[in-house]
């Protein structure tokens, strides 16, 4: 694969629109080939979706999804710039598939990683700098592998970055860029919850018998013999002793 200049990178944004990363990407996938790089570019309809990322995306729809045996469900708002685009079958296929993705994904918290807080981020930076593998590292090689975990991690959390369910080689950015291509709106996906069916909740771990004991009325301990019945039973034992003294007379 050749080494793509940052040069290059900037032509090929110039010429399309497209964003850096992306410009990279198609670089890499075309061994730097420019021309060939926008046509990689439009196929994935990048350069579409960058030319519609400035306008105005308020229409759309909330998306709602149960996974099969109602565990798991989603809420999705998915942003485009008609009613009439938001009513196509192709949007609400897409909206479809990104909510069956959130189920799917249950450590994604965040729509982009640009949405993750700060404060997140330093704490990953701080967790991973006082790693032990790193200790005896260089400082400068520290940081290198630290900004790759992080990025890495990052990543893990934001929804765009994750890998489509059903095609692999693309991520959820990818499938949102191609329905952009198609549809000729800007798309954006602007917030998401899952739920998972009992999460939060604490559950107290009981005796089962004791329980249904306790409903029914009853005591799970086993009983203690009552009183009376035990003072009836004395006299017998006595009967049974005056007995056998009498027959002992008659000898």
């Amino acid at each position: 694969m050749a080494d793509i200049s940052a040069k290059q990178v900037k032509a090929l944004r110039d010429q399309t629109g497209a964003g850096m990363m992306d410009c990279k990407k198609a670089l890499k996938e075309t061994d730097g080939d420019l021309e060939k790089a926008v046509e990689w570019l439009r196929q994935k309809g990048i350069t579409s979706a960058s030319k519609k990322e400035g306008r105005v995306a308020a229409e759309g729809l909330v998306h709602s999804y149960i996974h099969t045996g109602g565990r798991v469900g989603v809420l999705v708002e998915i942003n485009c710039e008609t009613d009439f685009v938001a009513r196509r079958d192709e949007f609400k296929g897409l909206a479809q598939d990104i909510a069956m993705q959130i189920a799917a994904t249950p450590n994604v918290e965040y729509v982009k990683t640009a949405d993750i807080p700060t404060e997140i981020v330093d704490r990953e930076k701080q967790i991973e700098m006082g790693r032990d593998d790193l200790a005896n590292k260089p400082e400068n090689i520290r940081e290198k592998i630290v900004v790759g975990r992080i990025d890495k991690r990052l990543k893990e959390l934001s929804l765009l970055d994750q890998p489509f369910i059903k095609d692999q080689n693309i991520t959820v950015e990818e499938l949102v860029k191609q329905s952009v291509a198609q549809l000729g709106e800007n798309i954006q996906v602007r917030r998401f919850a899952r739920f998972v069916l009992g999460e939060g909740i604490e559950k107290e771990e009981s005796d089962f018998a004791a329980e249904v004991a306790a409903q029914t009325g009853q005591s799970s301990e086993p009983a203690a013999p009552k009183a009376e019945e035990k003072t009836k039973a004395e006299p017998k034992a006595e009967e049974k002793k005056a007995k056998s003294t009498k027959k002992k007379k008659k000898k």
